[in-house]
């Protein structure tokens, strides 16, 4: 594949993961990148099904919030 179809792909799955299920992207994007405290009560709300290694830009917004 190329680049732009290995982004684009990227892009639809981050975009749907945010439109189907706003509070598990959101809660699982904070909980990985360190910004919510390990709380077996926040745990629950974290999706581990978003985080397969296709979802290239889902795991850059990971890494980037870990920098902030």
């Amino acid at each position: 594949m190329t680049m732009i179809a290995l982004v684009f792909k990227s892009l639809v799955r981050l975009v749907t993961a945010l439109v189907r299920r706003p509070a598990a992207s959101v809660s699982t994007i904070l909980y990985y990148s360190n910004l919510l405290p390990r709380d077996v009560n926040l745990q629950r709300l974290v999706a581990e099904d978003l985080l397969d290694a296709d979802n290239y830009l889902f795991h850059f917004i990971i890494t980037f919030m870990r920098c902030i």
